[in-house]
């Protein structure tokens, strides 16, 4: 069984929602999980910048006791770091550049029997399809999770875009009439998340 958790985003500006998730995520790993942070939504040489931004915040979320040990994704040893890892960090950025820096990966192999988590576009990977709050088009993700995904729901995420604020009521009508119109809509606000076991 593996377990999905899909997260908005900007978890980290919501204390209380980000210890909720923490807590989640942790949930049934033992005292000292492997946690793999995918930073591959964004340029390589934000990486390691951004990997040490994540290690100076995120601590403070694990519950008492539970002594994670983190490691930075690289696409050279991805396959290698992801069989190692119990938690899977699939982290925000441009969407089509996470998928297309993982489409090459067996991720169903790699990911099964994990928890996988997305926040912002790594939850629309994740998903069958989803809104780019950057592009404002509709897409489709690798179909992990049979959902439909919007992330940053209701904020002020683009707000200072040229084109103005994302009308989020038009995207979710327009994510809804997109693709496979059986699937459910998640329209999330920001630091909210879904489980789904599969």
């Amino acid at each position: 069984m593996t377990k999905f958790v899909l997260q908005s985003g900007n978890v980290k500006m919501y204390p209380d929602k980000a210890q909720k998730y923490t807590v989640e995520l942790c949930k049934n790993l033992g005292n000292t999980p492997n946690v793999l942070w995918c930073y591959f939504a964004m340029s390589t040489e934000l990486h390691h910048e951004r990997h040490e931004k994540y290690m100076k915040g995120v601590a403070v979320n694990f519950p008492v006791g539970i002594k994670p040990v983190h490691t930075m994704a690289t696409i050279k040893d991805f396959k290698e770091q992801a069989l190692a890892a119990d938690l899977i960090c699939l982290q925000g950025g441009r969407t089509q550049l996470l998928i297309d820096s993982l489409q090459s990966f067996d991720l169903s192999m790699l990911f099964e029997g994990k928890v996988v988590t997305g926040s912002s576009a790594g939850a629309a990977l994740l998903s069958t399809s989803f809104f780019s709050c950057d592009d404002r088009v509709c897409g489709d993700g690798l179909g992990f999770v049979p959902v439909k995904f919007i992330p940053h729901y209701d904020s002020d995420y683009g707000y200072a875009d040229k084109r103005g604020p994302i009308d989020w009521v038009a995207a979710k009508t327009k994510l809804t009439a997109y693709g496979d119109a059986n699937l459910p809509v998640y329209a999330l606000e920001e630091g909210e998340y879904i489980v789904i076991e599969k």
